[in-house]
This record gives structure tokens, sequence and C-alpha cells, in this order.
């Protein structure tokens, strides 16, 4: 499967393909207004049933069994989205599976972090990495890099993904960092946060709110770094009364780290708070921490929970 995505997706490279994933309500919202398919674009990018003879034979079949037939229209179950000069492979909206893999703008605001605080390091962990868009990202800036994801599906994207845009990397089944192999000098993670009913795989944070992932990742990473090492977090956290839910549960773990906390985005997926968990929240922010180990010490850190 990997090397058949990554073929459709050099096709598509070659011929100029470019789209930009949008917020699973975005989404929604363009596919009810129930446009027929033209261009690959709507096939690759938005999703659309098409009409068999909008997508060229050979690109067809590099789809194989992700080729799917709705009456007499088909679909395709794997998506494609660009960042820059690269294109990832992703699953198709909407994304109802427990195993499905989400790319959407989550993954560009995670990879622009990275991009803007990572100039280079030595070897790498991508930590539930879907798509793996964040560690291919960093895989030139690395001496090596670790895509890891307990989501088989979510391995094979991200193995097609490392072919399609020329890199060298290790991918490897692992619960956080069970599967993780060597010493790691940096570890990034971009963790699910939300409290998800369908518990899917890449929107499902666990307990208390869907923080308690996060909480997991930075424990974990904390203990698995050598002095010097670095975690670089991007995750979310819902606010209620003005306090993130996350951060009494990350500030004990911080013993032994110079760190920053602190909010990317203040208002992200507000449709959550119309469920039921999330009765008393009232935002849900984008945080990112980035903590790098000490020698036993007290933490030296600044905390922005605006």
């Amino acid at each position: 499967m990997s090397d058949s995505f990554a073929a459709l997706g050099e096709r598509l490279r070659e011929a100029g393909y470019s789209f930009v994933a949008p917020t699973p309500e975005t989404h929604r919202r363009v596919l009810a207004r129930g446009e027929p398919a033209r261009t690959l674009r709507d096939v690759f990018g938005w999703s659309k049933p098409f009409m068999r003879q909008v997508v060229p034979e050979d690109l067809l079949g590099l789809l194989g069994p992700a080729l799917l037939r709705e009456g007499e229209l088909y679909k395709s179950a794997v998506r494609y989205s660009t960042l820059g000069a690269q294109i990832f492979a992703h699953s198709a909206f909407p994304t109802l599976e427990t195993d499905a893999v989400f790319f959407g703008p989550d993954t560009y605001r995670f990879v622009s972090l990275l991009e803007g605080r990572i100039q280079e390091a030595g070897n790498a962990a991508d930590v539930g990495c879907g798509s793996g868009a964040g560690g291919i990202s960093l895989a030139r800036r690395c001496r090596s890099v670790q895509l890891l994801d307990v989501n088989p599906r979510a391995l094979r994207f991200a193995q097609a993904n490392a072919e399609l845009n020329g890199v060298q990397v290790r991918v490897a089944e692992s619960d956080v960092l069970s599967g993780a192999k060597g010493q790691l000098d940096l570890i990034v993670a971009n963790p699910p946060y939300i409290a998800d009913d369908l518990g899917r795989s890449y929107r499902d944070g666990g307990g208390s709110l869907g923080t308690a992932l996060s909480v997991r990742v930075c424990a974990e990473s904390l203990q698995r770094l050598e002095t010097g090492g670095r975690l670089l977090l991007y995750t979310a956290t819902p606010v209620i009364e003005g306090e993130h839910v996350l951060w009494p549960a990350l500030e004990p773990l911080l013993r032994n780290v110079r760190y920053e906390y602190g909010e990317l985005d203040p208002d992200v997926f507000g449709e959550e708070l119309e469920r039921p968990a999330y009765a008393h929240a009232e935002r849900i922010a984008v945080v990112a921490l980035d903590a790098v180990k000490l020698a036993p010490r007290r933490a030296i850190g600044f905390a922005d929970k605006r």
C-alpha cells in the first residue's frame, strides 16, 4: 500500500496538485454545496464522489483497494494535502473510523512550531506521528528520525509519506515510546487531545477531558531523555473558569526542566463545546510545551496560561 500511495502522490505532484486541508467543519460546509467532482483536487482533496472518467485510469490503478464504489460513483479512501513543497497522504473525509489518520490545521500549526524552534537536532522521535508530517518535516535537520504510532494504519501512511517526500526514517509501532530505539535527543509530539465519544485514535486524548495522553507523553518523554534532551509538545487544553485543565497535571512533571509553556491559539474546535463532556468549558486552547531536561535541580520556566 505504501508504495502505491507514494507513487500516486508523486503523480499528483507532477500534475501540479496543491490542497490545503481545512477543519472538518469547513470541509463539511463546502461539501454541503453539492457541487460535482471535476478535478483531481475535488477527488483527492475534497474527497468528493466522482465519475470514473474524472480520474485517469493509471491513477485509479494506483488506488487499488482504496478505490471505493458508491452506487454509480466512485470515491478515494485516501486524501492528499500539501504543506509547502511536501505532499502527504492521509485518510479521506469524513474521518469516522477509529483508526483514521487525520491531517488538518493542527498539522500545519505543529509543523510551523517545529520549523520555528528547531534548527538542527541529533536523534529525534515523532510520538503519535499520524501521517508523519512532523518528523518528516524535521528529517533533513536531524541525524535520525523515528516515526512512532500505536495505529498500524498511521504507520502505513507515514511510510508512504516518507517515501513520497524522499526522506529516510524508521517507522515503528509504539505505545508512546515503547517501540523507540536508541538514545533520543529530541522528542516531538502532537497527541490527540479531545474527549472523543467514538474513541478515534487521532482524536481521543483519554481522561480529564482529553488531556491524559498529553500528560503521559510528557512524563515518559522526560524520563527517556538524557540530560540536555528536549521535548516539544503540541497539544490543547479545555479552559474552565479561566484556568487550563492540563497545566496542574503537567506542572509537577517539570522539575529539573527548563521550559516554556503557553497558548498558540486561544480558541479551536468550538463546536466541541456543544457536547455534554465540555458543558463547563469556555474554550479549547492550543498550547505548546518546550522543555529541556536539566541535571537534578529546581525547574526554571515560564508558563503563560492566558
